[in-house]
């Protein structure tokens, strides 16, 4: 993008303009018809630096002064639209915005539209820019936020999230279509599911109720049982209510120590929106590497919790479907199945 341009775009769209073009450059441009290829997006929170900094030539320098761009670059679908107008992708262009579930359900909901027919080819992911002043003091004072800096998901230490930014692009593509043109099949979803807590605004069901059933209608939407899974990326936040809740309700689908868990967030923070599509990314290098890698931060695991953290050191292991769930602000559970390719 040009420096013009790039003045126009929230840090949220440039994020994800950077992360569509390394996701083409390492994917290619799938055959499917322009009018058959979507962008299914995903933010929690928008243009949210942009908003912040026109509120404040509002407030200094007068309403004549607010930009005429702040609109498109506050508008939450503003990436995904990015995205679709830079590679001339003309199916369904739509953004979800559920908390910190949103790309997980983007995910889930691009790889049922090809599934179903509806489309060939599909860009999907999300982005996330929101440790702005603003969005720093809104979740401190929250107590969202980890008063001593460090994430440390599901440890006796941990004291709320550490606030992150970022975006990750994935191409979903017919199989079929993927195999005749010769692409590097990295994974294959297999499965998601999507359903609410209907709770609380902030807080999770006690016991991860929702996230139970939403781990459940995964497994079933996959076809696979409990034994299928060969890991877990955990939504981890290192906030005390998810990590209690998302542990009880891996005990309760898995059986105490039943599948290896890992929480990302210790390295890459909490990014919101995109959580999702980088915890994504990073099962699929995950099954590259054939590592599965140890939650940074965490050097024991909390008293009471009956999962198989994955801490200190990597873990080697073969390669098998994965799980990866996400849980956000307003009882939202996302959660979406990997497998390798095969």
């Amino acid at each position: 993008a040009s420096p013009k341009e790039s003045r126009r775009a929230d840090k949220v769209e440039q994020f994800a303009l950077a992360a569509a073009a390394e996701c083409f450059e390492q994917a290619g441009r799938p055959s499917a018809d322009p009018s058959r290829f979507g962008t299914i997006f995903a933010t929690g929170v928008g243009g949210l630096r942009s908003t912040e900094d026109q509120i404040g030539v509002l407030l200094e320098k007068g309403e004549r002064r607010v930009s005429p761009f702040l609109v498109p670059m506050m508008m939450p679908n503003a990436a995904g639209a990015a995205i679709s107008m830079r590679y001339g992708l003309q199916g369904p262009n739509e953004t979800i915005t559920t908390a910190c579930a949103a790309s997980t359900h983007a995910i889930g909901y691009a790889a049922r539209l090809i599934a179903w027919g509806m489309i060939d080819a599909c860009v999907t992911g999300g982005s996330e820019s929101a440790a702005s002043p603003i969005g720093v003091a809104a979740f401190g004072n929250m107590t969202a936020l980890s008063s001593s800096g460090h994430s440390k998901p599901f440890s006796p230490e941990r004291d709320g999230f550490v606030l992150g930014e970022g975006a990750a692009v994935l191409m979903l593509e017919e199989w079929n279509a993927a195999v005749a043109r010769g692409a590097t099949i990295v994974g294959e979803v297999v499965g998601a599911a999507s359903n609410a807590d209907a709770h609380h605004i902030t807080a999770p069901a006690p016991g991860g109720t929702g996230a139970i059933k939403c781990m459940q209608l995964a497994l079933h939407d996959a076809g696979l049982a409990t034994t299928d899974i060969r890991q877990i990326n955990a939504h981890g936040t290192s906030t005390p209510l998810n990590d209690a809740a998302e542990a009880a309700a891996v005990t309760a689908v898995f059986g105490p120590g039943g599948v290896p868990v890992t929480s990302t967030k210790g390295v890459t923070g909490h990014a919101l929106g995109a959580a999702g599509a980088l915890e994504a990314a990073a099962v699929l290098l995950s099954m590259e590497h054939s590592l599965i890698p140890p939650t940074a931060g965490t050097m024991q695991l909390d008293d009471g919790f009956e999962i198989d953290l994955v801490m200190g050191a990597a873990r080697p292991w073969t390669p098998g479907p994965t799980m990866s769930n996400s849980l956000g602000f307003g009882g939202h559970n996302g959660t979406v199945i990997l497998a390798p390719a095969t």
